[in-house]
């Protein structure tokens, strides 16, 4: 047997964070990896040599993190493209896509989502908004949620208080953006970046982390789309090495079958007896956390003799039903050129990806029926399926996605489909060679109404990762989507994923927490969210006690006999 003081399931972002900080305060961690390598959706690969692409996560949705002054990632060679003169993401150069051309931004709608993303008062105005709604941990529940006490909420009150308002909190997105912005195509643009990002646009209740789930992921918090030099798997690696330069130990290979129980406690974990690590038995002085999914962490790892049946019944019945995607990369002779009624005036005519069909809300919601109402194969015509596409000219030109001569590749480009449990004609229904095939014929085609080039002559491969393929490459990824569950109001916060788990402990087991996007606010992308979030209760709970270097969230509140994690 060997014994750490945390033993962490799982080596994605969110496990290798939560590893990087409780290292960091001196405890010796632990941290087991079911796959041959570390990282989870922060994944490059290279299924042609000199040609990268991004399987899973490709957009830095962290830039207002606290991590990055806490974990000091730069010493571990994290370098990020940063523009401080780039206030505002949208500008009136910038234009939407629809199927009859392109939809300029106007001067309102630029300055609308400056308001209500609280960039006009300033850079800390904006980045407090983003802490606030995904970097602070869940109220305990003796806490009331209203106006005055929602995190995001006191940001409005102080900096925007026009928009300060109790109806805030029962609008969607839509409702927002319909008292601030302009032009349609715009409003559904950045829904559908919002639908893909982790927050639904059309979700009641969830405006405001819909919106942020946009904001975090443009200026001023990063210059581009993709930021990260060296790509996510670039960051990641940052992260990884800032968490064994303070001790914590990785193991790849080494799927757990067990979470240890003994009287009442996580004592441990016993691994699979196939995991290349031969001690099989793992000992947890202080802690166990499952950076897992949910459904396995619950379901497998724990099992029904340590929970309560109703209790397990709940975690079964968790909606998962958020849409996953399928993703498409296209390597091709000649740079994609986009038809003529999408170009913009040189030099922006260079192909730079984009989101199409962003017309109308009737074709928002057309695609939202066909995706999560009836969950079945798109039905709609190529040239109303809705997609986004990210060029290749949007990596830092240090790190080309691709290398080889006169080759280009572009991607991914992703368009939302049924998540696989939920298909009406099967998980494997997208998955045979020929449903295959046709996804990948109806994409192109699709990508097609905008690309004037993508025809036989100049294409040499689609290389594609339905969600069902993503589930197998990534075993987080449960459903091949990084939501983990259903984005709206019952799963959000202090609701996340069910309300006695929202503060990231495991009720009637002592030492044991989730660090999982399904399993703790806020899911998603939002880098280093879930490990700082997590240590305000890890402080609390006399597990971690870090040094000068820690600050927690100006809107923590601690639970009721607990130490504060601000006094720490």
């Amino acid at each position: 047997e060997e014994i750490y003081d945390i033993v962490i399931i799982g080596a994605g972002h969110n496990g290798t964070t939560t590893a990087a900080y409780l290292a960091k305060c001196g405890l010796s961690v632990c941290v087991l990896e079911e796959r041959p390598e570390s990282g989870g959706a922060q994944e490059t690969a290279e299924p042609i040599a000199g040609v990268r692409i991004q399987p899973h996560a490709i957009a830095n949705y962290g830039g207002s993190a606290p991590g990055w002054e806490q974990l000091e990632l730069w010493k571990y060679g994290f370098r990020m493209d940063w523009d401080p003169n780039v206030t505002v993401g949208f500008d009136t150069d910038r234009y939407m896509f629809t199927r009859d051309g392109l939809s300029p931004v106007t001067e309102k709608d630029k300055m609308g989502w400056a308001k209500i993303a609280c960039m006009l008062p300033g850079a800390d105005a904006y980045r407090d908004l983003m802490r606030a709604t995904f970097w602070c941990p869940p109220h305990p529940p003796e806490v009331e949620l209203n106006e005055y006490t929602i995190p995001f909420m006191q940001v409005y009150k102080q900096h925007e208080p026009e928009i300060w308002t109790r109806e805030l909190l029962e609008m969607t997105m839509f409702d927002l953006m319909d008292e601030y912005l302009d032009t349609e195509p715009f409003k559904v643009n950045q829904a559908y970046i919002a639908l893909s990002s982790g927050g639904h646009g059309h979700m009641e209740g969830v405006a405001i982390p819909a919106l942020c789930s946009v904001a975090t992921v443009g200026p001023p918090a990063v210059a581009k789309p993709v930021a990260a030099r060296g790509n996510m798997h670039g960051y990641y690696h940052a992260l990884f090495r800032c968490a064994v330069a303070h001790g914590a130990v990785f193991r790849a290979c080494c799927p757990v079958e067990e979470i240890i129980i003994s009287n009442g406690r996580a004592a441990g974990v016993r691994l699979r007896d196939d995991a290349t690590w031969a001690t099989k038995t793992i000992r947890a002085r202080k802690a166990v956390i499952s950076a897992a999914h949910i459904k396995p962490t619950f379901l497998d790892l724990i099992g029904p003799r340590h929970l309560d049946a109703g209790f397990l019944q709940r975690i079964k019945d968790l909606s998962l039903k958020g849409g996953s995607l399928y993703m498409s990369h296209y390597l091709t002779r000649d740079e994609f050129r986009y038809r003529e009624k999408y170009r913009r005036p040189a030099p922006k005519d260079a192909f730079g990806g984009g989101l199409f069909n962003m017309e109308s809300r009737e074709i928002y919601f057309k695609n939202i029926e066909n995706v999560l109402g009836r969950q079945e194969n798109l039905t709609l015509a190529p040239d109303e399926a809705m997609w986004g596409m990210v060029a290749g000219s949007l990596y830092d030109p240090t790190n080309p996605q691709c290398t080889r001569p006169d080759r280009h590749i572009n991607g991914p480009l992703w368009m939302m489909v049924p998540t696989p449990e939920y298909n009406v004609d099967g998980a494997e229904a997208m998955d045979t060679v020929e449903e295959k095939k046709k996804w990948d014929e109806f994409m192109r085609a699709s990508l097609g109404c905008v690309v004037e080039n993508i025809d036989d002559d100049n294409l040499i491969r689609i290389i594609s990762d339905t969600p069902y393929e993503q589930e197998m490459r990534n075993t987080g990824m449960l459903g091949g989507s990084w939501y983990g569950i259903r984005c709206d109001r019952d799963q959000w916060w202090n609701e996340r994923p069910l309300p006695e788990l929202a503060r990231y402990r495991v009720p009637g087991i002592e030492g044991l927490y989730l660090a999982h996007q399904s399993a703790a606010h806020p899911g998603g992308l939002c880098l280093m969210a879930v490990g700082y979030n997590l240590m305000h209760i890890l402080i609390e709970d006399e597990v971690a006690d870090p040094g000068d270097w820690w600050y927690p969230s100006p809107w923590y509140i601690p639970g009721e006999g607990k130490r504060s994690a601000a006094a720490a």
